[in-house]
């Protein structure tokens, strides 16, 4: 790459779907449920090379203490925004943070080449890569494309017709690196996810972007000009905390509330013209439910992933994180049970999608 990047690292959300452990200021990309490291360290160890500048993290305010606490003598700065809105917003702010100069009422052609314009890359902090040099070549491949003005977008390689993600539909190929977007398609049907994979040309859509934050300031004026108006005014009025940890900057609240709550996906990429997709097959996982974490954890000789003090007998394919008690199963087959403090979850596995009732009545306090 010739032009350093500037990462940036979404760590919003509570991250419900993996209740108990994840709530609050102990949110999933704080946890440590693949390594011995957070997902939100992995996230920052992945982009810790030359080619990468100092992440940008974009948080809420309960999430500075736990950030300052995981990233310790890492360089870094903090963009808090007052109020969650969406990845479209979140977006806003980083790009805006990027262009404190932009004139909204003149926006850039779309297909102008402004080199001077840093490359963002956007990520989520709770996601896994295990084939980090796959990651890297994806990036370098696309990095030319982002400098010519498209908004790329990275495609997971799909082994499975997973009906939990989203996809993308390639189309015409763009410079042997990557394909134009013909469509996204939200969360299939069983049916139509089996149609895709047999086709071909389709991947997951990761939420990992890749652009000149010129270029996203120009397609969000166009798209979505509520929500940039609203992100640059926040930044306009932002406070800077200097004496803290890190530089942290507070994006203005009542500016801030004026974005509509809206994802990127919706508020841009489903309707910009130049979006392209670089697929890469690079171990890309959300853990998005305690099944995944079951499938990507070391196992015993009957796939039984434990964590913490367990005894099992006779039981086949369980997850067990005993939270520091002692946990025992007898002739058990593919359950989760997740200890933390005073809250117990147990379920099978292939349930795992309904861990957010769970959640939901503890936020209830039911």
């Amino acid at each position: 790459m010739t032009q350093q990047i500037q990462p940036i690292i979404l760590c919003g959300g509570a991250g419900s779907r993996l209740w108990p452990e994840s709530r609050g200021q102990r949110a999933k990309q704080f946890l440590r449920l693949a390594g011995a490291s957070s997902l939100l360290q992995q996230s920052v160890s992945r982009i810790s090379t030359p080619d990468f500048a100092p992440p940008l993290i974009i948080c809420g305010p309960d999430h500075i203490a736990p950030i300052h606490d995981q990233l310790q003598g890492q360089d870094y700065r903090l963009l808090v925004e007052p109020a969650a809105r969406g990845t479209a917003a979140a977006i806003a702010l980083a790009t805006a943070y990027h262009l404190p100069t932009t004139d909204m009422a003149t926006p850039l052609p779309m297909d102008s080449a402004q080199g001077s314009s840093p490359l963002l890359l956007v990520m989520p902090s709770d996601h896994i890569i295990t084939d980090i040099p796959a990651f890297h070549r994806a990036v370098t491949e696309a990095a030319p494309l982002a400098q010519q003005g498209w908004i790329v977008t990275f495609g997971i390689t799909p082994h499975a017709p997973e009906t939990g993600f989203g996809y993308i539909a390639a189309g015409e190929p763009i410079d042997d690196a990557g394909f134009a977007v013909t469509r996204f398609i939200e969360k299939p049907s069983q049916r139509n996810a089996e149609a895709m994979l047999a086709a071909g040309g389709y991947s997951w859509n990761a939420g990992i972007f890749l652009f000149r934050a010129d270029r996203m300031a120009q397609a969000m004026t166009q798209h979505c000009p509520a929500i940039y108006q609203a992100a640059h005014a926040a930044l306009h009025s932002a406070q800077h905390d200097h004496d803290a940890k890190q530089n942290v900057i507070l994006a203005d609240a009542t500016s801030f509330a004026a974005a509509p709550s809206n994802s990127i996906d919706y508020a841009v990429m489903e309707h910009d013209r130049r979006v392209a997709v670089v697929p890469v097959d690079m171990g890309w996982s959300d853990i998005g439910n305690w099944s995944a974490v079951h499938a990507l954890a070391g196992k015993d000789a009957h796939d039984n992933a434990v964590t913490g003090q367990a005894w099992l007998h006779a039981s086949h394919g369980n997850l067990v994180r005993a939270g520091g008690k002692r946990v025992s199963l007898i002739g058990i087959e593919g359950l989760a049970v997740v200890v933390d403090g005073d809250d117990i979850l147990i379920l099978p596995l292939d349930h795992s999608q309904d861990v957010r009732l769970a959640a939901q009545q503890d936020a209830s306090g039911a």
